[in-house]
């Protein structure tokens, strides 16, 4: 996992640099992309211009989940890759995730979130598994219009292999985040989480404990302790564990 990692810096480094002046890119350290990140299992990535939809800086990795070359893999291989019943998942989750951002957010807000959903890709040996996919676009023009968008594919088979048919929408920026937005199956109610309960979600994750998170955070343990409480309630999770399995599935740890 590391290596992949210091492999993704070193192209957030690069490319966070406008190369065409016509174009924004996003005020985000590294660090703050990491941390949004699903790292649980195997995962590749790589930057797509819609332009031309040209690949660049594709991690080595998709040579071991799907048996492409990095040098020559195009993006028609990779959607290629999607099962036959997610096609019109995924194109759906793309819109919904478009029509949220520009109707209810604001477009300006564009910078702003990493789109996260899920749909099954055939492996290099020609099986199935659940993986997750996160977008973090990294340039816009004047109007607004997507140039680069940075695309990270994480293999989340061993921790469920049943689709949520959901699209989470996850704030960098100190943005907040919104989960279970609903795009296939009935539309759920929309949960949002303030940047505070993010940052707690995630310390339960690590197995703190309420005194831990309360030291940690500066806080005292009777605001941890309510958090955790309205944390449950908009999750609708029953206990920490619960919690951390969604929260997963829903890229916010």
């Amino acid at each position: 996992m590391a290596p992949e990692i210091n492999k993704l810096k070193t192209v957030w480094e690069v490319t966070k640099i406008a190369t065409d002046l016509s174009t924004l890119v996003p005020q985000i350290n590294f660090d703050e992309i990491i941390s949004s990140l699903i790292s649980v299992g195997p995962f590749y990535f790589y930057i797509i211009d819609f332009y031309d939809m040209s690949l660049s800086r594709v991690s080595p990795s998709i040579a071991e989940i799907h048996g492409f070359d990095p040098e020559t893999v195009t993006f028609d291989d990779i959607l290629n890759t999607i099962h036959p019943d997610d096609m019109q998942f995924v194109a759906k989750a793309e819109a919904t995730y478009f029509e949220f951002l520009h109707n209810k957010l604001g477009k300006e807000k564009v910078l702003n979130y990493k789109a996260n959903y899920s749909f099954r890709s055939r492996m290099k040996n020609g099986e199935y598994c659940l993986l997750n996919h996160q977008s973090i676009i990294l340039t816009i023009d004047d109007d607004f219009r997507v140039g680069k968008s940075l695309n990270i594919h994480a293999n989340i088979d061993h921790i469920t292999k049943t689709n949520n048919n959901t699209l989470s929408l996850i704030g960098l920026n100190n943005e907040p985040s919104y989960t279970n937005i609903g795009v296939v199956l009935d539309s759920k109610d929309i949960t949002s989480f303030s940047k505070r309960e993010i940052e707690i979600i995630k310390l339960i994750s690590k197995g703190y404990t309420n005194k831990k998170i309360a030291d940690f955070l500066a806080i005292s343990e009777g605001t941890v302790k309510t958090h955790r409480k309205n944390i449950n309630q908009k999750s609708g999770s029953k206990n920490s564990i619960e919690l951390v399995r969604k929260c997963m599935l829903q890229g916010l740890i």
